[in-house]
């Protein structure tokens, strides 16, 4: 039995190690590295990440179908960081029919940069029409577009850089209308944050803020606010538990109102009412490091960091299904999602005609998912009459 076991986990270790070749796809020239698969040094492990990939729910959610055609790198990349996309953190449309985007100025940080961290696309041609957000920020990180076409970051800062544990809040146009928290310096008294991952407006104006960036850090939690940002309340706790969170990534709401929070380091979406009252979790989307949520309650869940030790056996990609079910219904499968290392889009959002964008942090670059026919889409916190194509 013994010796059988051995040979059945060479095998397996021979056939992942055959699956690695790279992807024939352009990555930013600012990159040094090979696209690939990159295993471990240990055919065992690289055999045991295969076994649990084929079993149970890990394979229900690999093996879903894929309707979708990527492209990438896609959009007009704003100037400077010559010429290309830093690491992208956010993609979302917004009521006017544009794409708005968030990026990390050059590499992976905005630390003493120029370049503008937002970039405001035309979705039908990839054209800039616009970019704001220069000299402000450190880490920028989470990116909301809400009902009014107001443009939210969030900031999860670099130690004590100007610009971090901030909430900003911009015009369609790039003005800046709102700065909340204290630039720079991380805190738990009220009017501060300490590194907030993500932001959503509810329809009243509620605000919503994600916190904690460090995994097991012992600041996960979630803060609501009323919309001039004064704290009504905070959330959680670091933990497992139900109203527990560990390193909270992203957060959506439905079109009842429920809060949708990436709890990624405990590989679940956490599901809980606007007064933090606990509801459900989901596992099936994989470890979720960004969510979306559109007026049908069709839910977009980016999975980054699977694989590997974190979350073994699950893939990484893009997972769309039903935000009332939960069910999967799609599975669109990085380019490497099979690297130990954390890639493939992080954050996640859609446009005015149904496609479908990843941030992508490890590649530096923004990706798009073009549906076989458009689709009218709007998100789930927007008025009924905010189509979302009118360019």
């Amino acid at each position: 039995m013994l010796r059988l076991l051995v040979v059945i986990v060479l095998f397996l270790g021979s056939a992942i190690a055959q699956e690695k070749a790279p992807t024939p796809v352009r990555q930013n020239p600012n990159i040094d590295r090979p696209i690939t698969n990159e295993g471990t040094t240990s055919p065992l492990e690289d055999a045991l990440q295969k076994l649990v990939a084929v079993y149970g729910p890990v394979a229900q959610s690999n093996d879903r179908p894929n309707p979708y055609t990527r492209i990438e790198p896609w959009g007009e990349a704003p100037p400077g960081n010559n010429g290309e996309w830093a690491a992208v953190s956010g993609a979302e449309g917004g009521p006017d029919g544009s794409l708005y985007v968030l990026h990390r100025c050059h590499s992976n940080s905005c630390v003493g940069r120029t370049e503008p961290a937002l970039v405001k696309l035309d979705p039908r041609t990839g054209k800039q029409l616009g970019v704001f957000g220069n000299n402000l920020m450190a880490f920028p990180h989470g990116l909301h577009v809400d009902f009014e076409g107001n443009v939210w970051t969030t900031d999860s800062g670099r130690g004590d850089a100007p610009g971090g544990h901030l909430v900003r809040k911009f015009s369609p146009d790039g003005e800046l209308l709102m700065t909340l928290g204290h630039s720079g310096i991380a805190g738990d008294e009220p009017g501060m944050f300490r590194e907030p991952t993500d932001v959503v407006v509810a329809r009243d104006g509620t605000l919503f803020v994600t916190e904690g960036h460090m995994k097991n850090g012992p600041h996960s939690r979630l803060s609501k606010l009323a919309p001039d940002g004064t704290l009504i309340a905070r959330y959680g706790m670091t933990g497992q538990g139900h109203l527990q969170l560990s390193a909270p990534h992203a957060i959506a709401l439905d079109t009842e109102g429920r809060l949708f929070i990436a709890d990624r380091d405990n590989n679940r979406i956490m599901i809980w009412d606007q007064d933090g009252n606990y509801i459900d979790q989901w596992t099936q989307f994989g470890r979720p490091s960004g969510i979306y949520i559109d007026h049908t309650d069709t839910i977009y869940v980016a999975d980054s960091e699977s694989w590997g030790p974190e979350n073994p056996g699950w893939k990484k990609g893009i997972r769309i299904g039903s935000a009332r079910t939960g069910q999967v219904h799609y599975f669109l499968e990085d380019i490497e999602s099979q690297d130990f290392a954390h890639s493939g889009a992080e954050g996640i959002g859609v446009d005015g005609f149904g496609n479908v964008y990843g941030g992508v942090v490890r590649r530096q670059m923004l990706e798009r998912h073009e549906p076989q026919a458009e689709q009218a889409t709007r998100g789930a916190t927007w008025d009924a009459a905010s189509r979302g194509n009118k360019q």
